[in-house]
């Protein structure tokens, strides 16, 4: 195995523009992955389990939390939601990425996990509260209710952006989804992503002592 897979975790208030940028990092490099989330909730017209989300109920996600199976979870908007650790192991042990869509406090989760060493968060800011909101009405997919609460939330979501190791203002898509694989493909290089490389120094002082 060349490396191992980070654990790329891209979180921004609704609205900023994490969506579109995770579709373009997918784009940019298929092999990365998304986590496919676990949750209580039911299913939208459309949605298919194990693609979307893993549908469980309320007894089995909570006994996954017990049982230390996911790596990280919430109760938001009356429904859980968490990421099952199992498949992310097995993903970044394979030397692919893993994209994790989630919030501050999942990032922190994560970031205390047994796999923090291979966790890269970042997140990312709009240019102004008032094309935040705009870009919410223009999405056209919640009520006036919803979109007063995702509002309500954004500051919140926006005062935790110190905990993470980059902070994007995504003022202009392209600029920033460039900026994204730039950092990726960087972070891909940590010693921690290179597990061949103990291997390769020990070679290389093998090979110094016998030449001496």
């Amino acid at each position: 195995m060349d490396r191992r897979g980070l654990l790329i975790i891209l979180s921004s208030p609704s609205g900023a523009g994490k969506s579109t940028l995770a579709g373009r990092l997918r784009e940019w490099d298929p092999s990365i992955r998304f986590s496919v989330s676990a949750t209580t909730r039911a299913p939208r017209p459309g949605e298919e389990d194990g693609d979307h989300y893993h549908f469980v109920g309320e007894d089995a996600f909570k006994r996954m939390v017990a049982e230390g199976d996911m790596l990280e979870h919430a109760f938001v908007f009356g429904n859980f939601y968490g990421s099952p650790r199992g498949p992310v192991e097995d993903a970044i042990n394979d030397g692919c990425d893993v994209l994790f869509d989630i919030d501050w406090q999942g990032a922190q989760q994560i970031a205390n996990s047994a796999l923090k060493d291979h966790v890269l968060r970042i997140f990312v800011l709009p240019p102004s509260i008032a094309e935040l909101r705009r870009r919410l009405e223009a999405r056209a997919q919640d009520d006036a209710d919803t979109i007063a609460r995702r509002m309500t939330r954004s500051w919140d979501e926006i005062s935790h952006w110190d905990a993470y190791d980059y902070v994007l203002v995504n003022d202009d898509l392209d600029k920033t989804a460039a900026t994204l694989e730039t950092i990726i493909s960087a972070e891909r290089l940590r010693r921690a992503q290179q597990p061949g490389l103990m291997e390769h120094v020990r070679g290389l002082q093998a090979e110094f002592e016998e030449g001496s």
